[in-house]
């Protein structure tokens, strides 16, 4: 039987302290089997590589800057990211990108902190996973720039057209779809009709962006197979053949073996 992978989620925040082991247990026992963990900045690196260590080869740690961590200090957090890359092995660069949702003050300093990262990731031939809040299209023009042939990862939290996921996908990378595809207003039941399940990986981005029928609490990896029910829904297609399609995309971009 296939099984899920959430390719996004911050089980390691402090919303999860007070029952992260159930929050584990539970997403067992929906069948999700893997948890990749992006990182935000300095202050979330300890509470993620402890979460490796309670949860090997279940909870699996990213590194790079948020680009809401993008401040006037940057350089100091991007040498901290450098310092651990080079160090020890991670599953991808993430999540880095951009953010013109909050914050468009440092706009200029998030293209650089990415810049820089998309090149570690080609030097550690690593994926990178990115946010792009408010700045798709800004973000697909980065990514064009700096494409050689080496780059690939995840548009995390897709929300955007047909005409940009099918830009994302030319750039060989795959959608991360999550919540929002349940969401009544979320825009993806007009998209993920026209989108082959080749291109696709779920997440939750946990504790964020609960999925319907538990919008407005704390979002958790047990919720993966709702945001699955929906995705079949659209695509007239079985939860289980989701489920082989997108873990199958997760293990192939994150060269994990079954």
């Amino acid at each position: 039987m296939s099984y899920w992978i959430d390719t996004h989620a911050h089980i390691y925040s402090d919303e999860f302290n007070d029952d992260r082991a159930r929050a584990i247990r539970k997403a067992e026992e929906h069948n999700v089997k893997r948890i990749y963990m992006p990182n935000v900045d300095h202050a979330s690196i300890d509470a993620i590589l402890e979460a490796e260590l309670r949860y090997p080869d279940f909870c699996i740690p990213m590194m790079g800057l948020h680009p809401c961590s993008v401040k006037k200090d940057f350089e100091r957090e991007l040498y901290i990211v450098e310092d651990w890359l080079a160090k020890r092995k991670f599953c991808a660069v993430g999540e880095i990108g951009t953010d013109l949702y909050w914050d468009k003050s440092f706009w200029e300093q998030q293209k650089e902190a990415f810049t820089i990262q998309v090149n570690w990731a080609k030097k550690y031939k690593l994926p990178i996973i990115i946010h792009c809040r408010e700045s798709i299209d800004q973000t697909i023009e980065l990514v064009e720039g700096l494409q050689d042939g080496n780059l690939t990862g995840i548009f995390h939290c897709f929300t955007g057209s047909v005409e940009q996921a099918k830009k994302i996908i030319k750039l060989n990378f795959y959608l991360g779809i999550g919540g929002v595809a349940t969401f009544k207003n979320g825009g993806l039941d007009k998209v993920l009709p026209e989108i082959a399940l080749d291109h696709l990986v779920m997440e939750t981005d946990s504790p964020y962006l609960a999925p319907v029928p538990f919008r407005g609490k704390r979002n958790e990896p047990s919720y993966i197979p709702a945001i699955a029910q929906k995705i079949s829904e659209y695509k007239k297609v079985s939860t289980d053949e989701i489920a082989e399609k997108t873990t199958n995309n997760a293990l192939k971009l994150f060269d994990q073996k079954h």
